[in-house]
């Protein structure tokens, strides 16, 4: 007796056999590689003061992308103003500098209700990311209950911020808790990685004893942006801590910039660096003039397009 097949069978067949054909022609899945680097290059007004139209102006003349601003920038501009001025010179927000956070339990809440209203000014302008820095204790070595106590305040931060879509930078600074690079360490160490991430200031890394290449490899899961910016030998005012760095244009001083975007070439790293030079070394150039220096090093030494 012959084998009776169903037509609902049949077409079932024809369906899988279909599926084969097509299968075959599928060629094997092949893995897509990482996303090339893509680094956006951006400019901070810091060295302008309290300039910031001036600065606006002349970051964008140069071709920057992108900007950072003080928190003095509040007080100076309402956030749609801000934004619409912004547009028009077609620079991204990149950052707001928001001031420090304190070691001190005492000020807790006023820290956080700070940050989180100047991160609600950034969102409504348009910004990404909120900064942050902190002072070490004046009075008395930083201990293991100060880097705990600064981890969970940031994070705390951090989470407000987050509410807002906005995402908070550490700034490793001089004359800070994470001054070294081991305090650096302890810092992230005790805040939380969904809410803290690190702002990479370079040159400051390296005042501090830290190589920026090695640092960049060892944080790439948590490196939002970098400061960009070198360094000399300690000036004149050596005697003062606070101002005894020598910050300099690009390629004037002894950091290695060319490791410090092979690694971040290396990581992939998707993402601004800003250039900054807090004050002007020489009093004979202005602000602008500085940020052409820069400029040129970028796209004629390191080759990179701003």
């Amino acid at each position: 007796m012959g084998f009776k097949v169903s037509r609902r069978e049949f077409i079932g067949s024809l369906g899988i056999a279909a599926a084969a054909t097509v299968a075959s022609s599928i060629p094997a899945y092949k893995a897509i590689s990482a996303a090339p680097p893509d680094i956006r290059i951006g400019y901070a007004a810091i060295t302008w003061g309290d300039k910031e139209r001036q600065a606006i102006d002349d970051i964008s003349s140069l071709g920057y992308r992108g900007i950072q601003l003080r928190a003095n920038a509040i007080r100076d501009f309402q956030p749609a103003e801000l934004r619409d001025l912004l547009q028009q010179h077609q620079l991204t927000m990149v950052a707001l500098s928001s001031g420090e956070v304190h070691v001190d339990p005492a000020l807790e809440a006023q820290d956080i209700a700070l940050h989180a209203a100047n991160a609600k000014f950034l969102h409504d302008v348009g910004g990404l990311y909120l900064q942050v820095l902190d002072q070490e204790p004046k009075s008395q070595a930083i201990t293991a209950a100060d880097y705990k106590q600064l981890g969970r305040l940031i994070t705390e931060i951090g989470k407000r911020t987050a509410d807002l879509g906005i995402t908070l930078g550490y700034h490793n600074h001089m004359n800070s808790v994470s001054e070294r690079p081991e305090g650096l360490d302890r810092l992230m160490d005790s805040s939380d990685p969904r809410y803290v991430k690190l702002e990479m200031d370079i040159a400051h890394y390296q005042a501090g004893g830290g190589d920026p290449a090695k640092v960049i490899e060892k944080y790439r899961d948590r490196l939002l942006f970098l400061h960009i910016k070198d360094l000399g030998e300690p000036g004149p005012n050596s005697a003062d801590p606070k101002n005894a760095e020598n910050f300099l244009e690009l390629g004037r001083g002894k950091v290695d910039l060319p490791a410090v975007f092979a690694a971040l070439h290396k990581i992939k790293f998707r993402g601004w660096a800003v250039v900054e030079l807090d004050h002007e070394p020489d009093k004979s150039r202005t602000p602008k003039e500085s940020a052409l220096i820069s400029k040129k090093y970028l796209e004629e030494r390191l080759g990179l397009t701003i």
